[in-house]
């Protein structure tokens, strides 16, 4: 126990330190003295990587404190994934030394591991089918590659922002909002969700599940309760409407609430902030972006998919299949896992084909690496949480 309270106390540290070292990326923005700016970059970089040391403090501690590696179900995987993330910016860094990358490569990572907060982080023994040392291979590989994919997509955010002409509204400057407000609800979440994890706050409600009335409990109020559902919680906030009826299983409710909550919360962010900065949210970032080369950071991001995408086959398709072969005694079974593994992995593949041989450089380059990350985390959140099979041990 007391090397599970260490190993938590590290991950906090190292959050915060990526946060510290976040705004010391911001502040190079508006220092125009390039020795100056150098200065304040490597105070960056350094903290980022006392940051990463501490994170992988937490990742021994954990494993010694558990007996196995900790990467066993979402927790642990997505600290893991944050984790290889800001490593692969630190490579990425000191080859291409873009200031900005840490500004935008940061946050992601931050989200990550707040997000990964909102999942159960007691430290449990591995379920029969994961006591394998494929875990390790297999698990560690795969989330590599999808960090080091990640970084494209910050690249490539970077790149939109800065080249997309914001002087008009236009398809391209909607879906660009729309990617901000995509990551505002993920913010939103976490948020609303340690809010109400703070109060301890839980509403109960009976409802047909399968035939049979079961207890569901929400951690959030329910604005939209289960189909038929009794609420059983004296005073608590009642649901405004039903769940659909197509959605089936006993935490579909829950899950309907919870997307609910996200896009509220999103919306509110994102409505504070265009009242306050009285434009687009990419229009109010964009004069920030202008010393950022446009040709080095498209370079940045096809190299973090030419390096991610063969990372991830190995991990995610090579080493999954042999073990599936291992545990399932079959190579391949049409998982929803295994199937969005294999989407990624096509979708990478036809980003690399169109930027070799049809010369798709630049803006759509940047936009596929925007797409890319959006499936990876499709496949993270979406199919791990909703989508049952196999893998739903995690």
């Amino acid at each position: 126990m007391e090397l599970a309270q260490i190993s938590s106390n590290l991950l906090y540290a190292s959050f915060f330190i990526y946060l510290v070292a976040t705004f010391i990326f911001g502040a190079t923005i508006k220092v125009s003295n390039e020795n100056r700016n150098k200065k304040i970059a490597n105070v960056g970089i350094g903290l980022t990587i006392v940051g990463f040391l501490t994170q992988v403090g937490y990742f021994f501690t954990r494993w010694f404190a558990a007996g196995h590696a900790p990467v066993s179900n979402l927790f642990e995987f997505m600290t893991f994934f944050g984790m290889m993330l800001v490593f692969g910016f630190i490579v990425l860094y000191f080859i291409y030394r873009i200031t900005l990358l840490g500004l935008f490569a940061l946050p992601v990572a931050l989200l990550i591991i707040a997000y990964a907060s909102m999942f159960p982080t007691e430290i449990s023994p591995l379920v029969p089918s994961l006591k394998s040392h494929w875990l390790y291979i297999h698990v560690t590989t795969a989330a590599l590659g999808q960090a080091i994919l990640a970084i494209s997509f910050a690249a490539g955010l970077i790149y939109l922002i800065r080249q997309v002409n914001q002087e008009k509204a236009t398809k391209r400057t909607r879906w660009l909002e729309f990617i901000i407000f995509s990551i505002l609800c993920v913010v939103g979440y976490i948020a609303v969700g340690t809010t109400f994890g703070a109060m301890n706050y839980e509403t109960t409600f009976e409802a047909p599940v399968n035939g049979s009335m079961t207890q569901i409990t929400y951690e959030m109020p329910a604005i939209a309760g289960p189909k038929d559902g009794e609420l059983l919680t004296d005073h608590a906030f009642g649901p405004l409407f039903e769940t659909p009826g197509w959605m089936q299983g006993v935490n579909a409710p829950v899950k309907f609430n919870t997307v609910i909550w996200s896009l509220l919360a999103g919306l509110v962010i994102y409505g504070l902030l265009r009242v306050l900065l009285r434009k687009r949210v990419a229009k109010s970032i964009q004069p920030f972006l202008r010393s950022a080369s446009p040709r080095l950071v498209d370079e940045v991001s096809y190299r973090a998919v030419a390096i991610g995408f063969p990372v991830f086959t190995l991990g995610a398709l090579i080493f999954a299949s042999i073990w599936a072969q291992e545990a399932w005694d079959r190579f391949w079974g049409w998982d929803p896992k295994e199937v969005w593994a294999l989407i990624t992995w096509f979708f990478y593949a036809a980003f690399l084909h169109l930027r070799l041989t049809r010369g798709w450089e630049g803006e759509r380059s940047a936009w596929l690496a925007v797409i890319g990350f959006a499936i990876i985390m499709f496949n993270l959140i979406a199919v791990n949480l909703i989508i049952s099979g196999l893998h739903s041990y995690a």
